[in-house]
């Protein structure tokens, strides 16, 4: 029964983490100009009756290489 209980502390931490971290996405691309992924090249633009698909793929690239910086900078910080 212990067990449930960690799991469920871990899976409630996750998704206010989950949270914040929409939270400050959200903030960053209503008062910044980091909203603008979107009209990157490389970005799919597929419009139709009432409908409008934008695929990111330059941006998602983007954002995976700064992430991926990101999480092996802090990981190697805390292996020391």
């Amino acid at each position: 029964m212990d067990n449930l209980q960690i799991i469920g502390r871990w899976m409630v931490a996750g998704g206010v983490l989950l949270v914040v971290i929409g939270g400050l996405i959200w903030a960053l691309g209503r008062f910044t100009g980091l909203g603008q992924l979107g009209q990157l090249p490389g970005t799919l633009r597929i419009e139709g009756a009432g409908m409008t698909c934008i695929i990111p793929i330059l941006g998602s690239i983007v954002l995976s290489l700064v992430l991926t910086l990101l999480l092996n900078v802090i990981i190697r910080f805390f292996n020391r």
